[in-house]
């Protein structure tokens, strides 16, 4: 196998491509990957606006890439009385943006190095690094007679 096997994808389109632009496409907070295959290495880069490195957790086990993130808003809103939750700013009648999380796992091929993965984010943009083990040739074997 010589690329990426994204376990998601069937999961994370197939709802996009059935149901319209406005209802959910937006709201499953799974970021979009771009991957490219060279001679030495698989380059992951994912965009990630408004997170920091600290808000991104990235795991290898068992040749499966983990990416994943979860945050959320601290504050604090102890009263559910209308007269308290109202306050000069205003009242909330909408609050989407308290939290996101998301996470993609994606199966790697078998000439990949797990030790000498890296990443690197920068301007909201997460980048990881797979390098290619160099394949054995095939050998031919000798037989001897008996």
């Amino acid at each position: 196998m010589n690329e990426l096997s994204l376990l998601d994808n069937f999961f994370s389109n197939a709802l996009e491509d059935t149901l319209p632009d406005f209802t959910f496409r937006g709201s499953f907070n799974t970021p979009r990957v771009d991957v490219k295959e060279n001679k030495d290495t698989y380059t992951l880069e994912m965009d990630l606006p408004g997170k920091t490195e600290k808000d991104v957790n990235l795991e290898l086990d068992h040749n499966v890439l983990t990416i994943s993130s979860r945050s959320e808003e601290n504050s604090e809103e102890k009263s559910s009385d209308k007269k308290n939750a109202q306050n000069d700013e205003g009242t909330w009648l909408i609050r989407e943006r308290r939290e996101s999380e998301f996470s993609r796992r994606f199966t790697l091929p078998d000439d990949v190095d797990g030790e000498g993965v890296t990443a690197t984010f920068k301007n909201g943009v997460l980048s990881v690094s797979i390098p290619r083990k160099l394949q054995a040739a095939p050998k031919r074997i000798a037989i001897e007679a008996a």
